[in-house]
């Protein structure tokens, strides 16, 4: 295994733990008005991630940081031909970040009221726009022969990319309800699950969808064949397993199927790019891959001497912080936010 593939090996890894921890995170933010009755139900909505939220945010942040030291060209032509896009998101990001700090600040429900929605348009938009991203990465997206992005905003927001929108959407909604099943109590706790039973359905058939959508509009034949294999076949299977546990209230165990479910969607969306890292529609050759994107042979080796040292670092400390604030929150809790 040369460097290159490494690399993207690392950069899947991260989107992977992103997506998992972020994936809930959104979710709760997206269930947060209409889970909670009221001002104390919503506190404690917002203290089941409350400490944690900060934390899932670092590994897209890592994520980017390795794109743009590994593949550069990567970097270049996704940021600036998803401008718009990625604007959008980090609006959204911050606006969820200063809604988290200044929701408390003040005891008038007016203003908490504000800040709640912000929550939900600062989860709602990054859990939609991620789909529309990922899926117009294996789509292809209209780059020239000189790595640049040619097309409009308008064209990322294709049929195909926007179903890709909505499954990561529902999913995420659906992985933050059963987050909230394990981390509530008492009436909070039931309310979550039985919006649990109410998504699942939508979510599962909207990601079938997907799928199903993805081996007309890429070239997945080409890449997986007609037998995808255990990643992608495990994907789908995780999630009817975590139909089944939540039907039998073992949300334990479907809250590790909705992460199978994430983490292998994630990985078997980079099988389908591999060795690409974004796909040219005008022209296959014009793609961009994990060779003609890259930094310097001594770039990655440098890079991966530093990655081994602290990724097990970090790790160990995110793992450290899950375990501290694992206890579930109820109204007789401290409610920082």
């Amino acid at each position: 295994m040369d460097l290159n593939t490494l690399w993207f090996i690392l950069i899947t890894v991260l989107f992977v733990g992103f997506f998992i921890l972020e994936g809930f995170d959104y979710g709760v933010g997206i269930l947060l008005p209409f889970l909670g009755k009221n001002d104390t139900e919503r506190r404690i909505i917002i203290n089941t991630i409350g400490p944690v939220w900060d934390g899932n945010e670092v590994w897209v942040l890592t994520a980017g940081g390795a794109i743009f030291a590994a593949f550069p060209h990567w970097y270049a032509t996704l940021f600036s031909g998803f401008y718009m896009a990625l604007f959008l998101l980090l609006v959204a990001l911050i606006v969820r970040a200063v809604a988290f700090e200044y929701r408390s600040k003040d005891e008038n429900p007016r203003w908490r009221t504000v800040w709640d929605w912000a929550i939900f348009f600062g989860s709602a938009v990054p859990a939609l726009l991620w789909g529309v991203a990922i899926a117009n990465m294996i789509h292809g997206v209209k780059i020239d022969a000189e790595m640049n992005y040619v097309g409009t905003f308008f064209d990322l927001l294709n049929p195909y990319a926007l179903l890709g929108g909505l499954a990561s959407f529902s999913l995420f909604t659906l992985h933050g309800a059963i987050y909230l099943n394990l981390k509530t109590t008492n009436t909070m706790t039931e309310r979550a699950l039985r919006t649990t039973l109410r998504i699942g359905p939508v979510a599962t058939v909207i990601s079938v969808a997907f799928i199903v959508s993805t081996y007309f509009a890429t070239d997945a034949f080409e890449h997986l064949g007609v037998d995808p294999g255990f990643v992608p076949m495990g994907s789908l299977l995780s999630l009817f397993g975590a139909a089944y546990f939540v039907n039998t209230k073992r949300l334990g165990w479907g809250f590790v199927m909705t992460c199978l479910n994430l983490g292998l969607s994630v990985i078997t969306i980079f099988m389908l790019l591999f060795p690409r890292v974004l796909v040219s529609s005008l022209n296959p050759e014009w793609s961009l891959t994990i060779y003609n994107a890259s930094s310097s042979p001594k770039t990655l080796t440098i890079m991966s001497f530093v990655a081994l040292i602290f990724l097990p670092i970090v790790l160990g400390y995110q793992a450290w912080s899950y375990w501290v604030f694992r206890h579930r929150v109820s109204a007789e809790s401290e409610l920082t936010y």
